[in-house]
């Protein structure tokens, strides 16, 4: 397990407080890893990265039991539109690349690594522009007794040198789902990573998606969270060449008791990096929660960084609550600009007003708000087809909590 040095607590005379021997890991940069999940405890809801997440929902996906995922099983994968030759044997922990880059960081991802053997390995070839996009889908499947089953997996997404391509991954039906996400942009590539989360509303998924961005190669990241009972979608990338870029955007919608988390970190490693990071929810019913944590590290030899995270939120209703907390770490001063910034709030009464004064009523002006607020998230995706669905699932989402 790799640690990070934690300094003595020193109490004002300058005395060591043996009460206080440590100090908690606080920043996202020093958080331990491990393959084995024994090294890490079953979280208990007081630990810094599971402090906003309902633990006791997710006691399935802390069970060290051999994954069920594939054809038939409790995750059944349709990779039908991976093209010939992009599908890449990946068998036992040892196979090539994986592990090049991903470290769990939590015991979901520990697992997924020790129980998900082998991977689903697609791999983009050197130069190749791939006009479709790849389409995988990975569907819950209820247990005999009807319940969702427990998964685990590990997937690597792998673009070449000078390639470019557009990655889905469409999340449905029912499971308890813990997932790791391995991805490597190399040097030039130019990769479009979607996960759509659309599960059945008794659905738990954790899953942790890890990224390196190589020389002059960029990644368009975008996490879209409608379904689900508790779903915790955390991306992690690393921007390590020189000259490379990623863009992290996301949207959610969270029903009463739907609980909608992404904790979000950017690591500018490289120099002359840039990186953007915007989240949108939207909070309707009793009990909805979202959450979101964005952590942005600027390194020392992250010189000429551009960098900057947002996230809004917009309430709709009461008793729903969103949390959002952005941080920033510079540790360079030689950088071209950073900053972050959050916000949470109902409906905007001037635009409701400029829309009525139209002659649209309050209903639909509402519903208008919403979805041109959400939509700038959905067109980012860079699909026109699941901008369309995505766009009518909002909908649908409004109309159900006016009939609620």
């Amino acid at each position: 397990m790799t640690t990070a040095t934690q300094a003595p607590a020193v109490r004002a005379e300058g005395h060591i407080d043996p009460a206080a021997a440590f100090v908690p890991v606080q920043t996202r940069s020093e958080r331990p890893t491990s393959f084995d999940p024994a090294d890490f405890g079953v979280p208990t809801g007081r630990e810094v990265n599971w402090k906003h997440t309902p633990v006791a929902r997710l006691a399935t996906v802390f069970l060290d039991e051999d994954t069920e995922s594939g054809p038939d099983n409790a995750i059944a994968y349709d990779v039908a539109s991976i093209p010939d030759g992009m599908h890449i044997p990946s068998h036992g922990h040892d196979a090539p690349v994986r592990g090049e880059f991903f470290r769990p960081e939590d015991l979901p991802a520990a697992l997924a690594w020790k129980n998900g053997t082998d991977a689903l390995h697609v791999r983009i070839p050197g130069d190749a522009v791939v006009e479709e996009t790849i389409r995988i889908d990975l569907a819950g499947v209820r247990g005999a007794d009807g319940a969702p089953r427990h998964a685990q997996a590990h997937l690597i997404v792998e673009a070449m040198p000078n390639s470019a391509a557009s990655v889905l991954l469409y999340h449905s039906g029912a499971a308890h789902y813990a997932q790791n996400v391995e991805i490597i942009v190399r040097d030039g590539a130019r990769l479009n990573l979607v996960s759509v989360q659309r599960w059945e509303e008794d659905a738990v998924h954790v899953a942790s998606h890890q990224a390196r961005v190589d020389r002059d190669a960029s990644l368009t990241h975008v996490v879209v969270s409608l379904g689900g009972g508790v779903v915790r979608v955390n991306p992690s990338v690393e921007l390590a060449g020189s000259g490379s870029e990623c863009k992290l955007y996301g949207v959610s919608f969270s029903d009463a008791g739907q609980h909608l988390e992404s904790q979000v970190f950017m690591h500018h490693k490289g120099p002359h990096t840039t990186g953007d990071v915007l989240y949108k929810g939207a909070l309707q019913g009793e009990s909805a929660r979202s959450v979101w944590i964005g952590d942005v590290l600027i390194g020392p030899d992250a010189t000429g960084t551009n960098s900057y995270e947002a996230n809004r939120n917009l309430v709709l209703t009461d008793g729903a609550r969103a949390e959002s907390i952005p941080n920033l770490e510079i540790e360079t001063g030689d950088i071209q600009g950073a900053g972050h910034a959050s916000a949470t709030g109902r409906f905007d009464d001037e635009q409701l007003f400029y829309l009525q004064a139209r002659g649209i009523d309050e209903q639909e002006a509402r519903r208008l708000v919403v979805v041109g607020f959400l939509g700038e998230i959905v067109q980012k995706t860079g699909i026109p087809s699941l901008e369309e669905e995505l766009a009518a699932a909002i909908l649908d989402e409004l109309e159900a909590g006016e009939r609620a």
